[in-house]
């Protein structure tokens, strides 16, 4: 499966920003969907996903209450619908696909990690001034 990231932009604190990830070549709906950030010189940390088997949504804790992830499977498309920007919600935001099931359990304890995903899309940035 092909990823496409869109959507980035430079937006004031208390912004909101809508990013879309269309998948090509495959079925989204077989595959869990997550969303990655990575700021200059951290590492890159997961900060949401929707699994494929029930559509169960995971959010890291700083994001929770701000960002809402959703699906529209007639589009192949997985959106990450971000409000109350903060300056440290910037950074380029990726998505990744797995064909693999997540429970709480697992996307805390390995799927927010990246070794744990398959495919990738390329980034979008993210820029958000105080």
């Amino acid at each position: 499966v092909q990823l496409q990231a869109s959507g980035g932009g430079s937006v004031h604190a208390g912004g909101s920003l809508r990013l879309s990830c269309v998948a090509s070549g495959r079925n989204l709906e077989y595959y869990s969907i997550a969303w990655f950030r990575q700021a200059p010189g951290k590492e890159r940390e997961g900060v949401s996903c929707i699994s494929n088997h029930d559509r169960s949504t995971y959010y890291t804790d700083s994001v929770k209450g701000r960002f809402t992830v959703s699906s529209d499977y007639a589009k192949n498309t997985v959106y990450l619908q971000m409000t109350s920007l903060k300056p440290e919600d910037t950074g380029v935001y990726y998505c990744a696909a797995a064909r693999r099931e997540i429970s709480s359990n697992s996307w805390y304890h390995k799927a927010s990690r990246p070794d744990w995903w398959n495919y990738w899309g390329q980034g979008t940035q993210v820029t958000v001034s105080s």
